[in-house]
């Protein structure tokens, strides 16, 4: 793993287990990218568990509890389906946060409404907190996907940094 994609999760774990709290991830482009980074930590079991990667429009379904009609309505990447799949990823882990990352990673399948390099995140916390947001990562595929790990990662810390523990 490269030197930033290390930092970040040791800082995310470290910040995690002070707070005695846990995570999972719920990805689609990343395809297990942000798992794999926070699980080549040492000791990650203590505040990792779960990384879902849901990468089909069924799996979203299956293992998170998408709604079909929310997919149907919105596509898959989007802001409803991002958000319902990191709650889904929280309450299926019981973890206290849970990051979701859904995009357009190319080179194809990018349109005018979704282009390659856009990707929807969001992250669920405690007492029903919620955000979500759209980023748009240039470069190739590698690029966009390492791109939106380093996002995800930031903004879970970010979010940390902001909450007040949980009771």
């Amino acid at each position: 793993m490269d030197k930033e994609l290390s930092t970040l999760s040791a800082r995310l774990g470290a910040a995690l287990l002070a707070r005695g709290e846990t995570m999972a991830t719920a990805e689609s482009c990343t395809g297990g990218m942000i798992a794999a980074a926070l699980t080549d930590i040492a000791g990650s079991s203590a505040w990792f568990g779960y990384g879902m990667v849901s990468y089909s429009n069924q799996a979203k379904q299956d293992l998170l509890g998408v709604s079909a009609a929310t997919l149907e309505a919105h596509g898959a990447v989007s802001e409803a389906v991002v958000r319902e799949m990191a709650a889904g990823a929280r309450q299926r882990a019981a973890a206290d946060w849970a990051v979701a990352v859904s995009g357009v990673a190319g080179p194809g399948g990018g349109s005018a409404e979704k282009p390659v390099g856009m990707v929807w995140l969001a992250v669920a916390g405690p007492d029903g907190y919620s955000r979500a947001w759209v980023s748009y990562f240039a470069g190739d595929r590698a690029a966009v996907r390492r791109q939106t790990v380093i996002a995800a990662l930031n903004t879970v810390l970010e979010m940390l940094a902001g909450q007040p523990l949980s009771a």
